[in-house]
């Protein structure tokens, strides 16, 4: 499937009050965070140490790019929510398949619309999911998740120009490589999972610095333990990156748990490119 050709998605209509409270989430924790400010020819070590207590039915936010934790408002006409980072068979540790992606999200009334394929070291040109879109009435699109010296990266908006850029498939790519290549082709590469050991961003600018280009980070990830999303929350808030959800699913049951709310419709990998660098998005967690 080229990207930018447009599917069938499932555009959900102003959210219900049972549906809206799964949405908001509730958090009691401590952690520490250790991260690290760079300036030119200088590199100095911060340690955050930050804590978050219960904040029950705290509202879903979005990040400003002031640091400043805001509320979206999408009472207003449509929002859709999509979750931005899966994994289906075409991955080496992937467990499911797409279908099976769609049966599970309505029979069990998942509420989302749709889900980004983000493979691992590759993107897929071969599968066009348009017939399962359309038949489930959900938003399939395709991404792909590379790795670089600061961890692993979802790309957005991949076309075939860019994947002549650089080699997907080779681990350790230039963090800073990725995102010119994302820029230049209209694309957008986005960290994941930031707080995660060693697969993290957080975890390496101890070495290499606050790294340029940055925009977007992911701050709820489904497959987060323990601190791990209250580290990217807390890289977001200190350098004034937004936020998304994805569940990182590698099996079916786990789709869905988190995702990325949108003030309107998303049809195709550019129009989820433009929604992004237009800012009309917020993270949501929805794990029980």
């Amino acid at each position: 499937m080229i990207p930018g050709t447009p599917l069938s998605s499932a555009a959900s209509s102003t959210d219900s009050p049972s549906r809206t409270s799964q949405m908001r989430e509730g958090r009691s924790s401590y952690s520490n965070v250790t991260c690290g400010t760079h300036s030119p020819g200088n590199q100095k070590r911060a340690t955050l140490s930050h804590r978050i207590r219960n904040h029950s039915r705290r509202p879903i936010v979005c990040l400003s790019r002031t640091n400043v934790a805001v509320s979206a408002d999408f009472s207003r006409g449509v929002s859709v929510l999509l979750d931005l980072h899966t994994h289906s068979i075409k991955s080496d540790d992937g467990r499911a398949k797409v279908q099976n992606y769609c049966q599970w999200i309505r029979t069990r009334e998942i509420p989302i619309d749709g889900f980004v394929l983000t493979e691992h070291r590759q993107y897929d040109h071969e599968s066009d999911y348009s017939d399962l879109a359309a038949e489930f009435g959900i938003t399939i699109l395709k991404g792909s998740e590379v790795e670089t010296e600061y961890g692993h990266v979802l790309v957005f908006g991949v076309t075939p120009a860019m994947t002549e850029e650089y080699d997907f498939s080779r681990i350790g790519l230039k963090l800073a490589d990725v995102i010119a290549a994302a820029n230049k082709h209209g694309g957008l590469a986005v960290p994941c999972h930031p707080g995660r050991t060693r697969v993290g961003m957080c975890a390496h600018i101890e070495t290499y610095g606050i790294p340029d280009g940055v925009r977007v980070v992911e701050v709820f990830n489904g497959g987060s333990r323990d601190n791990e999303d209250d580290m990217a929350q807390q890289l977001a808030d200190d350098n004034g990156y937004l936020g998304i959800g994805g569940s990182d699913a590698h099996i079916v049951s786990h789709v869905g748990k988190c995702a990325t709310r949108f003030s309107g419709p998303i049809r195709s990998e550019m129009e989820l490119v433009e929604a992004l660098k237009a800012e009309e998005f917020e993270a949501v967690n929805l794990r029980q």
